[in-house]
């Protein structure tokens, strides 16, 4: 059915209902649109949360707190193994090698036979003297036959005084003659018996100078050398004290302030392979003076060498005591910091801020680094993250986990300067 209304009218109704839809449509929107962005907004609220009291609460680093310890302070020095006892082995008598005993290396006691030299000469030379010694006894035993003799005519008026006399004076002779001729069986069997040549001592035994067949000499000052022998178990180490070194120790000794171990003063050694100075010894004497030359005082220390590891002529770093047992602190040496030419650490307080700490450093100790100066009792040093933080932050401290300390930490705690 067709409408009657007037063609505006039409046109103008069209208008106002497509207006209407219109504002209905954008009501919609705003409103959706408003929604949503409450809606993200909280879920930015949420994400952010965490983040927010992560930053308050600061980055994460490992504290410990600083270790004290009683400690006695050292000296390091450089010094040498040296065998208790040594033997250049040479000939007493000349000859050519007849046999030679020993192996290179061995163990020898004292008495050994190592060289054997041609006896025969000497052998001979015995008994020559043997029977010069004898020709001698028996005019001996002449002499006083006659002496006794000369006693009884000389009462009887039988002999005159002069004969008498010079019978007793050819006693004198004949007993004088048979002392000499009884040195040189002494002598010869001395020389037959350094035929054989022995060790002098007990130890451990170098190779053959000397081959069989060789010509040595036995001649005071040009003896010819056959080998060398060095004792086992106790060794000596030697070492040169500075004079200022040599003045605080005797200082802390005469004051009774040096620790001791049944009488004598500890020392530790270590070798070229070792760390921690593995060895125990005592120091058994120093030198009367000091060389005028290097101002130092040569020191010898006995160490016990039950395994035959220190070897003579070895390279040893030895400490000594230079101060009384005192109290230290210390410190992981991945705590220590260094800006320009000082040492630092950075330290959490109790409310958790980071402070800045200038160290003076000593040395190490079983892997720690002592303190001299710039820390207290109960610090507690940042060990792990330092990269991360700056003086006057707020951190979130995690205490390190500590060890248990070691039976070597608990026996010794020993540093140097």
């Amino acid at each position: 059915m067709k409408s009657t209304l007037p063609p505006a009218l039409v046109s103008t109704a069209r208008a106002i209902s497509r207006a209407a839809i219109s504002r209905r449509y954008w009501a919609a929107l705003l409103a959706l649109a408003i929604n949503s962005g409450a809606l993200f907004a909280g879920d930015t609220t949420t994400e952010n949360a965490p983040a927010a009291t992560a930053a308050s609460a600061g980055p994460k680093v490992t504290v410990a707190p600083v270790e004290q310890r009683v400690i006695i302070d050292h000296r390091e020095l450089l010094g040498r193994v040296d065998a208790t006892e040594t033997a250049e082995i040479r000939p007493r008598v000349s000859g050519h090698i007849q046999e030679v005993r020993l192996q290179a290396g061995q163990l020898v006691n004292k008495g050994d036979v190592l060289f054997v030299i041609d006896p025969r000469w000497y052998r001979a030379q015995f008994n020559l003297t043997t029977a010069h010694a004898q020709s001698a006894r028996a005019r001996v035993n002449i002499a006083e036959r006659e002496a006794r003799r000369s006693d009884a005519l000389l009462r009887e008026r039988a002999i005159s005084v002069e004969e008498a006399d010079t019978r007793t004076t050819h006693l004198a002779e004949a007993r004088a003659e048979l002392l000499a001729a009884e040195a040189a069986v002494e002598t010869a069997r001395l020389d037959l018996e350094n035929t054989e040549v022995r060790a002098p001592i007990a130890g451990r035994v170098s190779r053959a100078f000397v081959t069989t067949g060789n010509l040595v000499s036995g001649a005071p000052g040009s003896a010819t050398p056959l080998t060398s022998i060095v004792s086992v178990g106790e060794v000596y180490v030697y070492a040169d004290v500075d004079e200022a070194t040599v003045l605080t120790f005797n200082r802390l000794s005469r004051d009774g302030l040096l620790p001791t171990e049944n009488g004598h003063i500890p020392v530790q050694m270590q070798l070229a392979d070792e760390t921690g100075y593995p060895h125990r010894g005592y120091v058994e004497s120093a030198d009367n003076r000091l060389e005028a030359s290097t101002g130092s005082l040569v020191l010898r220390m006995v160490f016990p060498n039950a395994d035959g590891q220190l070897l003579p002529g070895l390279s040893a770093r030895v400490r000594i005591p230079v101060s009384a047992p005192e109290p230290a602190f210390l410190v992981s040496e991945r705590s220590i910091g260094t800006d320009q030419s000082q040492k630092f650490v950075l330290t959490v307080a109790t409310d958790n801020t980071v402070a800045y700490r200038t160290v003076k450093l000593g040395p190490l100790i079983e892997g720690k680094r002592i303190i001299r100066d710039g820390l207290h009792a109960g610090d507690r040093v940042i060990v792990n993250g330092l990269q991360r933080v700056r003086p006057g932050m707020t951190v979130d401290a995690e205490l390190v986990a500590s060890a248990p300390d070691s039976p070597a930490a608990k026996s010794a705690a020993l540093a140097q300067r």
